[in-house]
């Protein structure tokens, strides 16, 4: 008999999630607040309503073989009571707990004597400054930031006006030489998969993914030390599933956790033509129980998101497609959302190439072609 697998929340992750599942035996069910979200078309099952709602969750699990998700804003106690009457959670609500909220995740990595940059825990903005040795300081809401949002960067002390007025982590600034993620897949019984690091470049503005690079080129002393250290992270969460480690590597080739993500992550797009086994497809042979898949690359690879262009808002109209669609070696994919905003993730680009020079020069080319405009 099929097995039954929910996802909580419909957004472009559990779109991709869905396209995998299409290689396995498995009844698919999301549920989501909008019928039009870019995942509720690849299911078997749609049903509309709040993944925060302890009710609308607990009801949607109840009959559900396993459960996962693709963002962590969701109801953790639902999960738990799921959890105790037999239902399959992945990852495990006690790690999304720790997870969604950035002060409890910091104590983590500090319990776990996981290298992290030295922080504090400020509730208000009058606590700020008390660590006036901190700045520059980056200030991160303790839940609800995303994608940039929920982060302030605080030069000195004249600028604590612009801090969180709410719980919020205090975090040192780290002069960064590279910015990487690396995806580890745990299976129930502890197995690991590790990924390629990819190698994240940042657009300075918005503060999203500007492209991305995997396998990152890095001094093999160094991969081995960020290797070591997320698979810390993964190993003392305790629980299966896949989780995406994003590190700081330091002008001293110091290696340091900034966050890490229980699900599916942008960071692990270009697995899907790049390796031999996606993300996506990892984290089904997780839920259904099967063999770990192999994390190999078959080419280097780039990835380019297409976010909202600047100055646009309303129905999504893609400039550039075609010339995109020309590209050797280009892989389009588009999120299916209808209305476009300015910095909204449209969509992404995945390029793959056994010369480095060959993936940023199109990944610039790309990145200055296809336009979310309306």
């Amino acid at each position: 008999m099929n097995k039954k697998v929910g996802i909580l929340g419909g957004g472009q992750l559990g779109r991709m999630l869905l396209q995998a599942a299409a290689n396995y035996t498995v009844e698919t069910y999301v549920l989501e607040n909008d019928e039009s979200c870019p995942a509720a078309h690849l299911c078997h099952h749609f049903t509309k309503g709040d993944i925060k709602d302890f009710d609308t969750v607990y009801n949607f699990g109840k009959n559900l073989d396993a459960i996962t998700i693709e963002i962590e804003n969701v109801n953790i106690e639902a999960l738990e009571k799921l959890e105790t009457e037999g239902i399959t959670v992945i990852p495990k609500p006690c790690v999304i707990r720790t997870i969604k909220n950035k002060i409890f995740q910091k104590q983590f990595y500090q319990e776990h004597a996981i290298p992290t940059a030295a922080f504090a825990v400020t509730n208000n903005k009058n606590e700020v400054q008390q660590f006036a040795s901190f700045f520059p300081a980056v200030h991160k809401l303790a839940e609800g930031g995303y994608d940039g949002k929920g982060v302030q960067i605080l030069e000195n002390e004249n600028e604590i006006e612009k801090a969180f007025n709410t719980p919020a982590v205090l975090e040192k600034c780290i002069k960064i030489q590279k910015e990487i993620a690396i995806i580890i897949a745990i299976n129930e019984k502890g197995e690991t998969a590790i990924y390629p690091a990819a190698e994240m470049i940042f657009d300075s503005v918005l503060n999203l993914l500007d492209y991305q690079l995997s396998p990152a080129k890095l001094q093999e002393k160094v991969l081995w030390k960020a290797e070591a250290i997320a698979l810390s992270v993964v190993k003392n969460l305790k629980s299966p599933g896949i989780f995406a480690v994003e590190l700081f590597i330091d002008n001293y080739n110091e290696v340091l956790v900034n966050e890490t993500a229980p699900r599916v992550h942008n960071s692990g797009h270009h697995t899907i033509e790049a390796n031999y086994c996606s993300q996506y497809d990892m984290l089904w042979r997780i839920l259904l129980q099967f063999p770990l898949g192999n994390t190999k690359p078959i080419l280097p690879s780039a990835i380019v998101n297409i976010i909202g262009a600047e100055n646009y808002v309303g129905a999504v109209q893609y400039e550039g497609l075609n010339d995109v669609l020309k590209m050797e070696n280009a892989f389009v994919h588009l999120y299916g959302k209808k209305e476009t905003k300015v910095g909204r993730k449209m969509g992404h680009v995945t390029i793959i190439s056994s010369d480095y020079t060959d993936l940023t020069h199109k990944a610039n080319i790309i990145k200055h072609t296809l336009k979310a405009k309306s």
